[in-house]
This record gives C-alpha cells, sequence and structure tokens, in this order.
C-alpha cells in the first residue's frame, strides 16, 4: 500500500491528470526542463547523427540479408514458403512490437535513452550472431524473436534522440539521415549477394559479421552520444509554450509509489494520443504504407532474380539503385520540408500520399517489365531499372518527414514512448504483409512459373493497395493535423460509447487478425 502522504504528494505533482489532461494544451504549467531550442554544438550534432544512422542501419540490415538470401535460406535450413513468412511476418514483428512499449517507457522514465538505446543494440547484435549459428527453423525463429527484443525500441529511440538534438525546423533533415539507413542497407546487402554468390560464401556470415560489428556501434553510441534536453512539442510551440510535465521517480520513496507513478505517466500519454484527432488516422495509414513497403522488400529482389535468371548482375544493381535513389528521396524529402517549414507544417502528408499513389503505378510496370517488353529480357531489364528508379524516387520521400512530424506532435517528456504505440500497430499491420504472401505460395515449388506467376499477382495486389490506403487515409488527416496543431483536441473525457470505445474495438480487431493470422502459419509449418 502506498502511503497517504506519499499519494498526496504524487497526486500534487499529476495535478489530477483525469480532469487536467494532456488534451488541452492550455492547461500545461510552465517545465523550465524544455527548451524551445537546443543548444547543441553542431560537431556533437554530426557526431551522434552518424552513430544513431550506423545503428539504425544495422538494425535493419538483417532483414535485408533474408530477402536477398531468401533462397540460401529456405534451401539450407530445409524451409517451405510459409517458414519463411514465419521469419519475416509476426515471429519478429510481435515480439518487436509489444517489448518496445516497455523499453521505450523506461527510456523516457529514467532519462536514460542513450543507455537503453546501447543496451539493446549489444543485445540484438548476440542474436544477430545467433542467426548466422543456426542450424534449422526453430533455432533461427527463436534467434529473430530474441532480436526482435532488441531491435524494438531502436527506431523510437533514435527518432527521439533526433528531435531534440536539432531545432524544429532541422528536425525533418536529421531524422532523414537516420532513415538512409533502410537504403543503404539495402544496397548493400544487394552487393555483398553477388559478392557471396561469386564466392560460395554462406549467408550465414553476413549475420556473423553484422553482430560482430553491432557491438562496437553499441559501445560507441554510449560514449560519444549524450542526453539531450527535450525539446517543446509543435503544439506547445503553437500554444504558449507549455507542457505537462511527468512525475519524476526522484519523488517516489518506496516502490509502490514508483509504481503508481508510472501508471500515472503511461496512462497519460495514451491520454493524450487518444485526445488527438489525428493519431489514429495516420497510423492506420501509415500501417498501410509499411505493408506495401515490407511485402516489397521481402520479395521483390527474389522475383526479380527468377523472372530475369539471365541477368547475373541484377541483385547488385537492384542494390545500388535502392541504395543511391532512395537515399537521394528521402534527403530530398526531409530537406524539402525542412525549407518550407515556415510556410507549411503539412507538407510531409503530401508527400507520403502523392508519393505513394504516384509509385504504385510504376511499381505495376516494374513487376510487368518483361510482359511489356514481348518478354525480351535484354529490353525488360532496361524498363525495370528505369521504372524502380521513378518508383524508388517518388514513394520514399516519406520517412524521414512523416516520422519528425509525429515527434514533434507528441508530449515531449513521454514521446518515445508515444512513438513506440505510433510503430505498435504499424508493426502490428505490415508484419501481416509477408505472412499473407507466404501462405499464398504454400505448397509451390519455388523453383517453378508458378511460383513466379504466384509472387507477381500477390506483389501487384498488396503493393499498390497498401500505397493507395495509406495516400488516401493521409490526404483525410490533413485537417485533423491542423486542428492538432492548434491545440483543438477532442474535448471532454472520452466515452465507452464515443471514442474510446472505437479505440478498443479497432485494437480488438487488429489483434484478432494478428493471432489468427499467426495460428494459420504455424498450421500451415506444422
Amino acid at each position: 500500500m502506498v502511503d497517504t502522504k506519499q499519494e498526496e504528494a504524487i497526486q500534487v505533482h499529476t495535478t489530477d491528470t483525469s480532469q487536467q489532461s494532456s488534451q488541452d494544451p492550455e492547461s500545461y504549467q510552465e517545465d523550465p526542463s524544455l527548451t524551445t531550442r537546443p543548444n547543441v554544438p553542431i560537431w556533437r550534432i554530426a557526431i551522434s547523427l552518424l552513430l544513431l544512422f550506423l545503428n539504425y542501419f544495422l538494425a535493419q540490415y538483417d532483414k535485408f540479408i533474408l530477402s536477398y538470401f531468401q533462397d540460401d535460406v529456405i534451401a539450407s535450413l530445409h524451409l517451405t514458403s510459409s517458414s519463411y513468412g514465419m521469419l519475416s511476418g509476426y515471429a519478429t514483428g510481435i515480439v518487436y512490437a509489444v517489448l518496445a512499449l516497455p523499453s521505450a517507457f523506461l527510456a523516457d522514465y529514467t532519462a536514460a535513452r542513450v543507455w537503453v538505446l546501447s543496451a539493446a543494440a549489444v543485445w540484438w547484435s548476440l542474436c544477430a550472431i545467433f542467426q548466422g549459428l543456426s542450424n534449422n527453423f526453430w533455432q533461427i525463429l527463436l534467434a529473430r524473436i530474441g532480436m526482435g527484443v532488441g531491435q524494438a525500441p531502436v527506431e523510437a529511440l533514435s527518432v527521439s534522440l533526433i528531435s531534440d538534438l536539432v531545432g524544429q525546423e532541422y528536425v525533418f533533415f536529421g531524422e532523414s539521415v537516420l532513415y538512409v539507413g533502410v537504403y543503404i542497407g539495402e544496397a548493400v546487402s544487394g552487393q555483398i549477394a553477388v559478392a557471396f554468390a561469386k564466392t560460395d560464401t554462406p549467408w550465414n556470415n553476413a549475420l556473423i559479421a553484422i553482430g560482430i560489428v553491432g557491438v562496437v556501434i553499441a559501445l560507441l553510441v554510449r560514449v560519444f552520444v549524450r542526453e539531450p534536453k527535450r525539446q517543446i512539442s509543435l503544439v506547445l510551440a503553437n500554444n504558449v509554450h507549455r507542457q505537462e510535465k511527468p512525475v519524476s521517480t526522484s519523488d517516489a520513496i518506496t516502490l509502490p509509489s514508483r509504481l503508481l507513478m508510472a501508471r500515472k505517466n503511461i496512462l497519460s500519454t495514451f491520454r493524450y494520443i487518444a485526445h488527438m484527432r489525428s493519431f489514429y488516422l495516420l497510423t492506420l495509414s501509415a500501417g498501410s504504407r509499411q505493408l506495401g513497403g515490407n511485402v516489397f522488400g521481402y520479395y521483390m529482389p527474389s522475383y526479380l532474380s527468377n523472372l530475369y535468371p539471365s541477368q547475373p548482375s541484377l541483385l547488385s544493381r537492384y542494390g545500388i539503385i535502392v541504395g543511391v535513389v532512395g537515399s537521394v528521396a528521402v534527403l530530398a524529402g526531409g530537406l524539402v520540408t525542412s525549407l518550407m517549414w515556415s510556410r507549411t507544417k503539412l507538407l510531409p502528408l503530401y508527400l507520403t500520399a502523392v508519393g505513394g499513389m504516384i509509385s504504385s503505378i510504376f511499381v505495376l510496370l516494374m513487376l510487368f517489365s518483361l510482359n511489356v517488353s514481348d518478354n525480351d529480357q535484354s529490353r525488360g531489364i532496361k524498363v525495370l531499372y528505369g521504372t524502380m528508379s521513378i518508383a524508388y524516387l517518388t514513394a520514399e520521400l516519406w520517412l524521414g518527414a512523416i516520422n519528425s512530424l509525429i515527434a514533434l506532435l507528441l508530449p515531449p517528456h513521454t514521446k518515445t514512448f508515444g512513438l513506440a504505440v505510433w510503430s505498435l500497430v504499424q508493426v502490428l499491420i505490415y508484419s501481416s504483409g509477408p505472412e499473407i504472401v507466404g501462405l499464398a505460395l504454400r505448397n509451390t515449388d519455388p523453383t517453378s512459373s508458378l511460383y513466379i506467376e504466384k509472387t507477381r499477382i500477390a506483389l501487384a495486389v498488396m503493393i499498390p493497395v497498401g500505397y493507395w490506403l495509406a495516400g488516401v487515409g493521409f490526404l483525410l488527416a490533413i485537417p485533423m493535423v491542423k486542428l492538432d496543431l492548434a491545440g483543438t483536441f477532442v474535448k471532454g473525457k472520452l466515452r465507452w460509447n464515443g471514442r474510446k470505445g472505437a479505440f478498443l474495438a479497432g485494437g480488438c480487431v487488429l489483434g484478432s487478425l494478428v493471432v489468427a493470422l499467426f495460428i494459420v502459419s504455424i498450421y500451415y509449418r506444422a
């Protein structure tokens, strides 16, 4: 039991958050622990961005290894298409999504984001090594689940730290630098895949190398990256620079009182998110966009390799296009958003929506490049490279810009936890992609023409649908984001027969779909 005095002290700090909740920016008390503009030396910003980029790049790298070496992984571990789908879908996705929450909350609650990030990096690096040492399905599955534990908070922590390192107008470009790691990872994977194929080097070696380098980078992050002072949010900047400060652990004397304060902080963050008008639609739209991208990343390289067997350098050039064009696109999206900052805060929504819709057309041309070239491999490969370049250039403007916008909309003291919630829903949505494709390809010989045809149909449906659902959702969210930026959140207490009930129902539906797909995948694996 928490004694009366401790309870009263906690109530003074929280100011009855059930009544004075985070949905009302005008009710926030001034918080001297926040800054209106970070004062971090440029050299430290550069070093921090470099190390955060390298750490994030390595954390994404194992996904590309599984993608490029799909056939080798399936053959060496005696997997089925459904088994491979589990490795790239909910097997790690569920762990990744759920465990990001406690990790992110711990980082916010203890104000030790760098410590948590470093510890997580060491853990997933060790699990990457164990993946490389795996000899069967269950060993690599457990290793990937363990890796999900370590990788879970990496993105939320990195985005949160960068959003406090530079001024708000530069956050978009800073986050875009972080997300270059996604494209560089795929580019490097392509080159490694070609080199390994020429030298008959097993795919396991790449994962072991990732793990060793990851441990080194984790130590460098801990040594050189410093915890920055929290920056006010966009909502606060438009509303008298006010913010509700969460209860501090220094005021807690006993374990029960600390747990009570932690509970209040968690509920405060969920109330803030629930009262935002745009958060739910932005999250669902981003999940749809990521679903299309996830299916693209996991299945497109092997599909194109099977489609163009006479092109031994395809994976290498594929990786170069992804690395160069993707990096240019994401940096351009962040830079344009930063340059247009004084005119509009909504550019990330337009870039994501319109860019994805345009890209879907060129994705279809990629998939049918051989058909539109009358089955001429030399002509088809030219069509493929051209349409792929345009597809990436239009689709990949969004990552840094949209995640920056979300980070700046969330309450500063608990934005890492809020970003983890944002990522959780997305992961549960987009991890379904490989599961669905894996189920569609079950009992089909990966070396057959039927396998290529089924893969083409699956990609031609899932990628454009994901992009268009996201585009429509982001465009519909624009007026809601305007209201949130103005601090005009949903007023009053949420009720079960209204907004609160809708959130619960949506969560139950999403959870049921996750469980159903997972069970079906396990059934077909058995």
